[in-house]
């Protein structure tokens, strides 16, 4: 599973093997990266319906990392996660020779799709709709991974490239792969340039905060700094690229909220305030 809060991958790894160190064996092995949230665009809450057997493991990582961590927020972002599903196909009784077991990585919603095979071998697109609440477009795509593309471990009734709310899915025993473990691609929608300005604009707007904290902190230690001194400064302590003149505007906001002045007779000379 990834997550959105407020880590790096190292400290993310020493958490996990705390983690996984104080519960022993599971019949879930999870696995978490914590990031810091405005490494990432702003993603609206996830409403997806979590398996019990899952929701329950996530649970518990939450109450461990949130002991050690008080006053953080921890948010699963299941949009951005991925899982490994063990799935059986073939469906002689007798002959279980001609069983195939399969390794499936898949995102978590293409998991928690196929996770409803295991209650029944035939389920129409309303039953998965309600059973997932994954939202409408990305269920979509989600059900055209599995049933349209390539890898079909889903059959759709009526057959076709496109998904209706009046279709029919059922758990494809009749599958077959030369391999083992098999990744199943998901469905990408193509982001417009108007779309891909507006992500940008969002990645900035989140990082706003980190560049104002990172100047105050060098500013508070410092007390004094030239504008090409704050400016290396700054490059060395974020770890997202950043232009100089987007540096700029944080720190003239910073003057404009009175956090630092500039030097009366030195405009590139900025003193912090107290």
């Amino acid at each position: 599973a990834v997550v959105s809060t407020q880590s790096t991958g190292a400290v993310s790894k020493d958490l996990l093997s705390a983690y996984k160190e104080k519960q022993g064996e599971t019949s879930v092995d999870l696995g978490v990266t914590v990031l810091t949230t405005g490494y990432w665009p702003t993603y609206t809450v996830d409403t997806a319906i979590i398996p019990p057997q899952l929701s329950a493991t996530l649970d518990r990582y939450k109450t461990f990392y949130l002991d050690k961590h008080s006053g953080r927020k921890l948010v699963w972002q299941h949009s951005l996660s991925y899982c490994t599903l063990k799935a059986t196909f073939g469906d002689d009784p007798i002959d279980k020779k001609m069983e195939l077991k399969k390794e499936l990585n898949v995102s978590v919603y293409q998991g928690l799709v196929l996770l409803l095979f295991n209650s029944s071998p035939r389920l129409s697109y309303q039953n998965i709709a309600e059973s997932t609440a994954i939202e409408k477009e990305e269920l979509c795509r989600v059900l055209q991974s599995l049933a349209c593309s390539k890898t079909r471990v889903l059959k759709k009734r009526p057959p076709g490239k496109d998904i209706d709310a009046d279709d029919n899915f059922e758990f494809n025993v009749d599958f077959r792969h030369k391999l083992c473990k098999i990744k199943i691609n998901q469905i990408q929608t193509r982001e417009t340039s108007e779309e891909n300005l507006n992500t940008t604009e969002k990645v900035f707007q989140d990082r706003q905060y980190q560049i104002d904290a990172a100047i105050v902190r060098i500013m508070k230690a410092r007390k004094t700094s030239t504008h090409s001194v704050l400016v290396s400064e700054l490059y060395n302590h974020l770890k997202f690229p950043v232009k100089p003149i987007d540096l700029k505007k944080r720190i003239e906001s910073l003057i404009e909220r009175d956090y630092m002045e500039r030097k009366k007779d030195d405009k590139n000379v900025y003193h912090y305030v107290a």
